[in-house]
């Protein structure tokens, strides 16, 4: 078995026209309207010769009717849409969703309110803590807190914990004044009574510094509730298949069907492993990576300058490994939201997000389903595909065990 199979989650990519985002809100705004790349294009033509050649400015156009400047190539590649049925615009449900698992129940969110977190939560997290207190309780943008707290937490030594419109509570603290191994193990032990609560992650938080100059450290740890059903992960490992996570994947699947782990401090780290495994995947394997900076420096941070930068340099790394890739192999550059830069607010939001495939040629697949990405890569592999979704490629080039 000689096909390989690279699943890519550029994080927040999104490319409007979700047709229910009408019911999901940044504050008292939903988020009809909202389109990630079609904006950012607006405000600066992209320059995009490599993605756009698969199709993404026609993916564009589809699911929200748009043009994106910039973006015109005739399509050369497999090329669509895709639409989320899951009850939420996060990380862990995009995911899921993308691999097979649509999330089956309504996660829990925080209200807006100070204190946001119940009381018995938050005693818990004092008693693993050992503190007296915790600081933040609310809703806010993480670099924004901790600017606020940070000279707080440095003088109490109490964790700083806040959350979003994502069903998440975050923890900040000082790696020196707090102790990071200290900071994962609070998150860890608190995450199964989060978890319980229908609560997606608990994501530490790490920064240093002195007061006036904090700066996130590259140690962030997600401590998510395991997908409730079997991903395409679990599925290429069970088939014997080597299976390889780029970035936050191992976080975001609980580390469920991953032989290998590639970390990194910065997405141009993890864009080195990319590459890297265009040349040393094993034959028959499945490679699943995610970009997360589009999304945690640039949409949340209502940056579109920074966006479009971050669009183009990516494009700039698809290239490199596209011309890596051997026959035989299937590449999918998709998102699991979006998070428009140009959108009142600091949230996500719902969109469809496009699905751009190498490997096949001129492939058009139309508006499809988030699920259905997970059944296609499997069936290109040719290993039992998740209980959701159908695979879009076609007939000729799904491959057959049997015929092994």
């Amino acid at each position: 078995m000689t096909r390989r199979a690279f699943l890519i989650v550029m994080d927040s990519v999104g490319i409007g026209g979700a047709p229910d985002a009408d019911r999901f809100f940044n504050g008292t705004l939903p988020d009809s309207g909202a389109n990630t790349v079609g904006h950012i294009a607006a405000a600066r033509p992209l320059r995009m010769p490599h993605l756009d050649a698969l199709g993404l400015g026609a993916a564009v156009r589809l699911a929200s009717g748009a043009d994106a400047p910039g973006l015109g190539a005739t399509p050369q590649g497999l090329w669509g849409a895709a639409t989320e049925v899951s009850p939420g615009k996060d990380t862990p449900s995009g995911h899921w969703e993308l691999a097979g698992v649509p999330v089956p129940w309504d996660w829990r969110v925080f209200p807006d309110t100070c204190p946001a977190f119940p009381p018995d939560l938050t005693a818990e997290i004092c008693r693993l803590a050992g503190t007296q207190g915790i600081l933040g309780n609310c809703h806010a943008p993480g670099t924004a807190i901790v600017d606020a707290l940070g000279g707080e937490h440095l003088r109490t030594g109490w964790p700083i914990c806040y959350t979003s419109a994502d069903s998440v509570l975050q923890i900040a603290a000082h790696e020196g004044r707090f102790g990071l191994q200290r900071l994962l193990d609070l998150c860890q032990a608190i995450a199964p009574t989060v978890h319980a609560m229908r609560v997606g992650r608990v994501i530490a938080r790490p920064f240093d510094g002195a007061e006036g100059q904090f700066t996130r450290t590259p140690n962030r740890r997600d401590f998510a509730i395991p997908p409730p059903g079997d991903t395409i992960l679990d599925l290429a490992a069970r088939a014997g298949r080597a299976t390889h996570a780029i970035g936050k994947i191992g976080d975001i699947f609980s580390h469920r069907g991953i032989a290998h782990l590639h970390k990194g401090r910065s997405d141009a780290e993890l864009a080195g492993h990319l590459v890297r495994l265009a040349d040393e995947a094993q034959p028959g394997s499945l490679t699943m990576a995610n970009f997360v900076e589009f999304d945690s420096l640039y949409g949340h941070r209502r940056d579109v300058a920074g966006y479009a930068d971050a669009l183009e340099w990516f494009d700039t790394v698809a290239g490199r490994f596209l011309a890596r890739l051997r026959p035989g192999d299937l590449a999918i550059f998709t998102a699991d939201h979006g998070n428009d830069p140009s959108w009142p607010g600091t949230d996500h939001t719902r969109e469809r997000v496009p699905v751009l495939g190498w490997g096949l040629g001129l492939q058009p697949i139309g508006l499809v389903a988030f699920a259905d990405v997970g059944a296609s890569v499997c069936a290109h592999l040719g290993v039992p595909g998740p209980a959701h979704g159908k695979s879009v490629l076609p007939i000729a080039t799904t491959f057959d065990p049997a015929s092994a």
